[in-house]
């Protein structure tokens, strides 16, 4: 077999490779939940606080909508054409001023509209007074996540969101991936949220720093990333403590959704598991809450700190 272009790790890791570095196979069991709880979701209360409308409703909306003070600032500083920015009637103070003019300056035209057209556009989301029509987030291939991290001369750090459907879930943890120093977030193409304008406000605009790759089946590119020398965790309860796991070299992070946390399917497809052990009386972690936990320390491990 041709060697890996990141050659840290052999492409076929046996057993015995594994346990060197402290990482077993790890044979999933529902019964083995109890100590160490799901690190990457809230089992207890996401379904009932999670609005299902709402989700339909996000999931129709225009994904070149760019909703928000933060996400359209961030839109400005991208690559990305914007048609145009429109703005509320009589906003003409603060941030408002600086994003105006800086759409003036890169020849965006700027539109005045009242709030309840902004309110209609924005699919009653929290705009914040203004609102940026732009070219649609274009998806990249994961092949273009890995050719991020070599032009940067870093290990790849990738991030595998496997069938979050809540959009603020999505957004905090693309957040998370992308102050972390992640090269790319790679998501399913069904039972998931894609790159709505929710998402994008709730990344907080890091969203248009971030390649996003999305595929048919998570757990065959998981075993495609594995042949490429990528070593991959999942983010679940009975594994490693994030802090006692080697990240060193490239590895891929993947949390689950809210309710079931990662796929029996996805979980069999990776090298170990890591969790974040809970102390007090809370079972669990939001997806992006834990996310932060463990990619700050990924990242930390990565920059030889």
């Amino acid at each position: 077999m041709e060697k890996s272009k990141y050659n840290q790790k052999p492409q076929n890791k046996t057993n015995a490779e594994r346990k060197k570095r402290g990482k077993t196979d790890f044979s999933y069991n529902n019964n083995n939940r109890g100590t160490e709880r799901h690190p990457s979701s809230d089992r207890t209360n996401a379904r009932n606080n999670y609005d299902a409308k709402s989700y339909e409703s996000d999931a129709l909306s225009d994904t070149s909508i760019v909703i928000g003070r933060n996400s359209v600032r961030e839109l400005l500083k991208s690559d990305r054409d914007i048609d145009k920015l429109l703005v509320q009637k009589g906003e003409r103070e603060g941030s408002i001023v600086m994003l105006v003019a800086q759409a003036v300056e890169k020849g965006i035209p700027v539109v005045e509209t009242d709030k309840n057209r902004l309110d209609e556009i924005s699919g009653f989301g929290h705009h914040q007074g203004v609102v940026a029509m732009a070219s649609e987030k274009e998806y990249c291939s994961v092949d273009e996540i890995l050719e991020i991290a070599k032009a940067r001369g870093e290990n790849p750090l990738i991030v595998i969101a496997d069938g979050i459907t809540d959009p603020h879930n999505l957004g905090a943890l693309i957040r998370c991936a992308e102050g972390t120093g992640a090269h790319g977030l790679i998501i399913s193409k069904r039972r998931a949220v894609g790159m709505t304008s929710s998402v994008s406000k709730s990344s907080a605009g890091a969203i248009e720093h971030l390649a996003v790759a999305k595929v048919s089946n998570i757990a065959s590119t998981i075993r495609s990333l594995k042949e490429k020398g990528i070593w991959v965790f999942a983010a679940e309860a009975g594994g490693k403590p994030y802090y006692e796991t080697d990240f060193k070299g490239p590895c891929a992070l993947v949390f689950g959704s809210e309710g079931n946390g990662v796929s029996n399917v996805v979980l069999s497809a990776c090298d170990a598991v890591t969790s974040i052990p809970m102390y007090g009386k809370v079972n669990s972690f939001n997806v992006s809450t834990a996310a932060s936990v463990i990619l700050c320390e990924a990242a930390r491990q990565n920059r030889g700190l």
